[in-house]
């Protein structure tokens, strides 16, 4: 067992979807941007749950739950919007065989220093543990479900952690740094979350899902799926989602103001927003962010947050090339 030291964060702005019947696989295939009846046990896959009009009111991480008496996937999901996205799709259940629900549970994010270190909580795995696991492996443990997460380290490795357990927890201001930082790890590995602010703006592409594995075209119908088919197949994706830090001095407004859907501005043209931001987290002094950005002002335009002289945005590089299609 490598005895490599991980820290775990609680993620208190997570949830966990759980849908349950005979016909959750069919059901979640025709909601979903990704091709879940091709999941199985051991394998999650990252997907989108969009408008007819192709805007994604929910990104989210699914997985097939292994062993269960009946057939059982779950979604890990932003907080803010989990129990809405649970009310609207159970309207579209109809006489499907599938009940869907918030579970209780904890979800934490693990980080460890080498690609290979077992999460302590995972012990009793360690013997099956995988070694270089790819992003979106689930391993089942009997203290819940750890899912690997991209990481922009290929030497290091980040994981999931679903435990079963309902712990209420308040965090101190250690650990909301803690928070921020895997938050800011999941910016630098190009991996955006819709949240509150962000629902019913983007389709996946300007989000990058195509890129990252977000989308299938093959799989046949879900709601937006004529939308970011057409976007894909014309080449018509002039949007997509870069990374940056922005650094704020002591004389201007706080670095928390920076926040999802705020606008951003090119300098030079002032008279209107060029984009938004999709994700922000604080480390420091500095605020990480994704961000919208017309594909012709990658690396020309000087971007700025909030006003055409606002905080700068200094572009950093992402872990995969930004195309026009995927």
């Amino acid at each position: 067992m490598n005895q490599t030291p991980c820290t775990t964060t609680v993620l208190p702005d997570f949830a966990v979807i759980e849908a349950v019947g005979e016909d959750t696989a069919g059901f979640l295939q025709g909601q979903l941007s990704n091709d879940i009846a091709g999941l199985t046990p051991g394998q999650a896959c990252l997907a989108a749950y969009c408008t007819p009009k192709g805007r994604m009111l929910a990104s989210m991480v699914v997985w097939q739950v292994a062993d269960a008496q009946a057939p059982t996937y779950r979604a890990l999901i932003r907080h803010d919007i989990a129990p809405a996205i649970v009310k609207r799709l159970s309207m579209f259940v109809l006489r499907a065989k599938v009940k869907l629900s918030l579970l209780p549970a904890l979800v934490q994010g693990v980080s460890c220093a080498t690609p290979d270190a077992v999460p302590p909580a995972a012990a009793s795995a360690a013997a099956s543990w995988p070694k270089q696991p790819a992003a979106y492996t689930v391993v089942e443990t009997t203290a819940g479900a750890f899912i690997a997460a991209p990481c922009a380290n290929p030497d290091q490795a980040r994981w999931w952690h679903i435990d079963p357990r309902d712990d209420v927890q308040t965090l101190d201001a250690a650990e909301s740094n803690a928070v921020g930082a895997w938050h800011a790890a999941d910016i630098a590995a190009g991996l955006p979350w819709v949240e509150l602010a962000t629902q019913d703006m983007f389709i996946p592409q300007t989000l990058n899902f195509d890129l990252i594995g977000g989308v299938s075209f093959t799989k046949g119908c879900y709601p937006g799926q004529e939308v970011v088919a057409r976007s894909h197949y014309r080449g018509t994706v002039k949007r997509r989602m870069a990374r940056g830090v922005i650094t704020l001095d002591a004389a201007k407004e706080s670095l928390a103001n920076i926040t999802p859907g705020q606008d951003t501005f090119h300098a030079g043209a002032p008279d209107a927003p060029v984009g938004r931001i999709v994700n922000a987290a604080v480390v420091n002094n500095l605020t990480h962010v994704l961000f919208e950005v017309q594909l012709a002002d990658v690396g020309q335009a000087d971007l700025r947050v909030g006003a055409a002289d606002g905080p700068a945005i200094v572009l950093q590089d992402l872990p995969y090339p930004i195309a026009a299609n995927g």
